[in-house]
């Protein structure tokens, strides 16, 4: 029997650090049952000392796992977010509070401002026995790990072992490593700690070089009995390690590497469709796995091939992913119970009664006008239902008027969320202009636009047209909006709006944080 490779999923944290990917409550649990349903060893729920927000998000989370699963929260080496990550967690059937703390020269001189390594050790240390006092599995990060020198390393992670480390996680932090390297660091790290053979090892990579999902087949080659990995790669800069990536390359060489997973792999296609939906990144087409070319063929030959026999040209089966070569089409007659079957086969469960009434009038809508439902428009829908949900303010009607040699001129009507209605009329260059111009007029929150893309949610002249933005603080943070409508002006407004409301509500936040006196988010 080959080895069993935990898979822990940090899309809820590590993804969500993301320029523009942050989740509200109602998201992080619609990705959190598709994370069930992969069936995960882990799930990393967030950083509860961060804010009251993150800390009720990981006991949401927590319930939601039950006992399915570990759910784990992330802190510093600092006893006060030890102490809050543990009251977050009690309420967990399976709770681990990953703690850690910087390894590498550059680190330990620049971030901890000239620690030495002793007094490096020493605080790991402390905080791994200040968690084993509420919890019997604790994990420990060395971060910035790829850029160490081995023996520091290895001091670093005998004394967290003896002290009551459960799990110990090596990360390429910076993505710095090179596969072959990073091999012989973990290899070098079996053969050299005492008490190592006793715990799990974790890899935990970062895409800056375009190498994560090589550097951590390399880690479980070498010995890693864990792989903390995202979907779609989601994650700070290059991203993580895609989870769809490293789990069919483990099935796909399983005995190679002498390694399997338990991941429900058939899942994949539908977990990456929702992180998009939710985080408004869109997936590149050619991406491995889950792009939408992913099991496309345009060349003459390769189509010939593959019609003699798939396996010429594909190593996966589609349907191991979850990818069919039909979509279910629904119309304007499917009933409640059709409709609620398939959203929650796209990951859509446990939907009330009177949001699904919402959900159901807006589908019969787009359904009267577009006559065939596909998936993507279903997902563009649930989309736009939960960018509406808890919205500060909410873009009700939008009149434009423009035209050649008129000038453009917008008339906007938004409610916020105190219930008061506004209605603002500007002129503008363009249509779009005039619009955004109405817009900030009413909201007037400072910031730039940096990117406006449109695109076609499925096939057809009647296609709902969705608009991505980006728009920039004057912090110099990111913040993405997504909108859905069958008329682009709509979708152009909603999206802003969407955009302007994470922008408002990460403001928010930041200004929790300052007052609780707590940093940034723990980075590894």
């Amino acid at each position: 029997m080959s080895r069993k490779i935990a898979i822990f999923d940090t899309t809820l944290r590590d993804g969500e650090q993301s320029p523009g990917a942050s989740m509200n409550a109602q998201e992080k649990l619609d990705i959190t049952r598709q994370l069930l349903r992969l069936n995960v060893d882990v799930i990393e729920a967030g950083f509860p000392v961060s804010s009251p927000g993150d800390f009720k998000s990981v006991q949401d989370i927590a319930l939601t796992c039950g006992d399915q699963c570990v759910v784990a929260g992330l802190t510093r080496a600092v006893e006060h977010d030890i102490d809050v990550c543990a009251e977050a967690l009690e309420v967990a059937a399976r709770p681990r509070i990953h703690t850690g703390i910087g390894v590498s020269p550059e680190h330990l001189r620049f971030k901890f401002k000239g620690m030495t390594l002793d007094e490096a050790i020493d605080q790991g240390v402390a905080a791994v026995r200040h968690a084993r006092r509420f919890v019997e599995d604790v994990e420990f990060y060395a971060e910035d790990a790829g850029r160490a020198p081995y023996e520091d390393l290895a001091r670093m992670l005998e004394a967290v072992i003896k002290a009551g480390a459960t799990v110990v996680n090596i990360p390429d932090t910076t993505g710095f490593s090179v596969p072959w390297e990073f091999g012989q660091r973990i290899r070098y790290l079996m053969e050299h700690v005492n008490g190592i053979e006793d715990v799990c090892v974790s890899v935990h990579c970062h895409n800056d070089l375009g190498m994560a999902t090589a550097l951590s087949l390399a880690g479980v080659m070498n010995g890693a009995t864990q792989v903390e990995c995202t979907i779609n790669g989601l994650g700070e800069r290059a991203g993580n390690t895609a989870m769809e990536e490293v789990v069919m390359a483990i099935k796909m060489h399983e005995a190679e590497l002498d390694a399997h997973t338990d991941i429900n792999t058939t899942e994949f296609a539908h977990a990456s469709r929702l992180v998009s939906s939710i985080t408004g990144i869109n997936v590149q087409p050619n991406k491995a796995v889950v792009g939408a070319n992913a099991f496309a063929h345009s060349s003459g030959i390769h189509q010939d091939g593959v019609i003699k026999n798939r396996t010429t040209y594909e190593i996966i089966a589609p349907e191991d992913v979850g990818v069919s070569g039909s979509q279910i089409v629904l119309t304007a007659r499917s009933g409640h119970a059709a409709l609620r079957k398939r959203l929650e086969d796209l990951g859509y469960a446990g939907i009330p009664d009177d949001k699904f009434e919402q959900i159901h009038g807006a589908f019969l809508e787009l359904a009267d006008s577009k006559k065939e439902i596909y998936d993507d428009d279903l997902h563009s829908l649930m989309g736009e239902q939960d960018r509406n949900e808890n919205a500060i303010y909410r873009l009700d009607a939008v009149q434009i008027s423009c035209g050649q040699p008129l000038v453009s001129t917008a008339t906007v009507t938004i409610t916020d969320e105190d219930g008061e209605v506004c209605t603002v009329c500007e002129i503008g260059s363009g249509p779009i202009d005039a619009m955004y111009s109405a817009i900030n007029k009413i909201v007037q929150a400072e910031n730039d636009l940096m990117e406006y893309s449109v695109n076609a949610v499925t096939r057809g002249i009647d296609a709902l047209g969705e608009v991505t933005v980006r728009i920039m603080d004057r912090d110099g943070s990111i913040f993405i909006g997504r909108g859905s409508d069958r008329d682009i002006t709509v979708s152009s407004g909603k999206a802003y709006v969407n955009a302007l409301n994470r922008m408002i509500d990460q403001h928010r936040h930041n200004a929790q944080r300052v007052e609780s006196g707590t940093d940034a988010p723990a980075h590894i």
